[in-house]
């Protein structure tokens, strides 16, 4: 057997890599989030955002709208609390106007948590097959919002130096949520 088809069996036979709310929700933490911002969300809600609503340290509003996020998330911040924004990516796309508005225009520092449902793993968004998915990147570049991929667990390091550089520069971030994550 040739020593490639032995390395792709080896690949097959092992898990694929996983992204844990758990490792997330500690990255939140390590941050200072007391507070997430969501509305219900497919994407994260068995993995994240049930964890979340029962975690004892983080304190989840339900919004009916992810556009009352944005005002809620800057109202807390000038209160000297951390917020974090949930939301899937049509959520983000219909928000974008407070975006823009709180965000960008108002240099907040709203930390914007963005699942990617239906984005293939392993794929970047740039490249996936959904139009939704594959323009939140260029939408992010055009309002000047730096953002990070966050595919594996190992991509969670970013998070909590990226929200401690948000709240210290007064901008916005994005965390872009490229696979479902999993409940340990």
């Amino acid at each position: 057997m040739e020593a490639g088809t032995q390395a792709q069996q080896a690949q097959a036979q092992s898990p694929p890599p996983a992204l844990t709310g758990e490792t997330i929700i500690a990255a939140l933490k390590h941050a200072g989030i007391e507070y997430v911002l969501s509305v219900p969300d497919l994407h994260t809600s068995a993995g994240l955002l049930r964890p979340i609503a029962t975690d004892p340290d983080l304190k989840l509003i339900r919004v009916c709208k992810e556009d009352e996020t944005l005002g809620i998330a800057a109202g807390l911040s000038y209160g000297d609390k951390r917020a974090l924004v949930l939301v899937q990516y049509t959520g983000m796309l219909y928000a974008m106007n407070a975006i823009r508005g709180i965000a960008c225009d108002h240099s907040m520092p709203i930390c914007m948590m963005v699942g990617l449902l239906g984005n293939e793993p392993g794929k970047p968004s740039r490249e996936s097959s959904k139009f939704g998915v594959r323009i939140i990147e260029p939408l992010l570049d055009v309002l000047g919002i730096a953002y990070h991929r966050i595919d594996v667990d190992a991509d969670v390091a970013c998070i909590a130096p990226a929200i401690e550089d948000a709240y210290t520069a007064r901008k916005p971030v994005a965390f872009l949520l490229e696979r479902r994550p999993v409940h340990a």
